[in-house]
């Protein structure tokens, strides 16, 4: 019985922890890293925000910021983008890496890039044909996908 009761207690310890730690706020465009606050001047500068949200996991913090059009960007902790999806617009050229562009523009000339997402191991981008293309952290196209 002494044991069932220390597992239910843990197991309801946990469930708060981890309850707790889901966090998400909205915060001014001010409260960005430095670096999130200068991708924005740059690549959106004449766009207007609608709003800025920290978001909170167990173990991790991210930004998302949401313009009137629906564009929607995603920083990590350090300011480096992780995610930028344009609804209804395209994802600005100099956002997207060069050899990603160069392999776009030769395969599909007429088609732009929509969102582009990034990790530590790839680049994911989809494009306004529908496509979604995958490339490897060295550029190289690995999955094709419609």
């Amino acid at each position: 019985m002494k044991k069932l009761i220390i597992v239910a207690l843990a197991l309801f310890t946990i469930g708060i922890v981890t309850a707790s730690a889901d966090k998400n706020r909205i915060i001014a465009k001010e409260n960005l890293p430095q670096k999130s606050q200068q991708f924005i001047t740059t690549h959106f500068g004449d766009m207007k925000i609608s709003y800025v949200k920290e978001e909170r996991d167990f173990l991790e913090k991210s930004f998302e910021v949401v313009f009137a059009d629906g564009t929607k960007v995603e920083f990590a902790r350090n300011g480096e983008w992780k995610e930028v999806d344009c609804r209804y617009t395209f994802v600005p050229s100099p956002i997207v890496p060069s050899a990603i562009m160069k392999y776009v523009k030769s395969n599909y000339p007429d088609v732009k890039v929509m969102q582009i997402e990034r990790n530590r191991s790839d680049y994911e981008v989809r494009l306004s044909n529908r496509l979604e293309l995958t490339f490897d952290s060295k550029f190289n196209i690995i999955d094709i996908d419609d």
